[in-house]
């Protein structure tokens, strides 16, 4: 199973925050319901940094439904006020439903405003509304319009859920040419199932997952070297591991250490 706070940079400053699996009926469509949960003082804020999983979201808050693109850098938001969000971590096959070309989402989002959209926004703030258990309700009622909008699950749209798993589990290929072994398919193709249902090539995704695995081991295991996680992980040395830091996190693993335990 993977770590609920895992992608998230400093733990310790989440306001409340809950990951919820998908219902059996959405489980090919979804790999997880994640919901924050905020009440900040006036005139003060919290501010959430994230290294993203290498996917699309489905976010819907009080106001707006928004699809997110898989992101190649560290994101943050600034929460204020009062509110909540119920985001949904797509799966491959669910992506062809939400849009025709995900590369032009990387690193990006956009507000949606088809049909139907509005009523998934009100199913669910209402159910976020109505006190005890209310998660559930939101994600129930999440997980009905999805199923509605995405349709039957087609053997190509399952080929493209083992992809996610062959990249992004507990067990995760390391390289592009060992995860295509894995599905009996060529790199380019697998190159091609990335780009269309994800955005990324292979190697990003690849890259991605194994800096958020880092970033974990290094704030959750301080007494561990970070040449053995740089090892343990496929980093070629140290110094791989420190640059992928510097370029994605803007920081040093020892700095990111030394932050994340005070």
């Amino acid at each position: 199973m993977v770590d609920p706070t895992r992608g998230v940079l400093y733990p310790a400053r989440l306001p409340e925050f809950h990951r919820l699996p998908a219902p059996v009926e959405v489980a090919e469509l979804v790999a997880w319901f994640w919901i924050p949960e905020w009440d900040i003082d006036p005139g003060r804020s919290s501010r959430q940094e994230i290294v993203a999983y290498p996917a699309l979201n489905l976010v819907v808050d009080a106001e707006t439904v928004t699809l997110s693109g898989a992101t190649t850098r560290a994101s943050h938001r600034d929460l204020r006020g009062k509110g909540w969000a119920v985001g949904a971590l797509l799966r491959p096959a669910a992506v062809a439903a939400l849009s025709d070309d995900p590369s032009s989402l990387v690193d990006g989002e956009r507000v949606l405003v088809t049909a139907g959209v509005s009523g998934l926004r009100d199913a669910v703030a209402g159910a976020m509304a109505t006190g005890d258990g209310r998660r559930e309700r939101a994600v129930a009622a999440f997980a009905r319009w999805l199923v509605e909008r995405a349709g039957q699950v087609d053997a190509p749209a399952r080929q493209a859920n083992a992809l996610m798993e062959v990249l992004m589990g507990d067990d995760a290929a390391l390289t592009p040419e060992e995860a295509a072994t894995r599905l009996a398919v060529s790199v380019r193709t697998l190159q091609r199932m990335t780009h269309r249902h994800v955005g990324l090539s292979p190697a990003a995704m690849i890259r991605r997952r194994r800096l958020q695995e880092a970033a974990q081991r290094v704030r959750d295991e301080p007494g561990i070297d970070l040449a053995s996680i740089a090892a343990e992980l496929g980093y070629a040395d140290h110094a791989h591991l420190t640059r992928d830091f510097r370029t994605v996190l803007g920081i040093a693993p020892r700095v990111y250490r030394a932050e994340s335990n005070r």
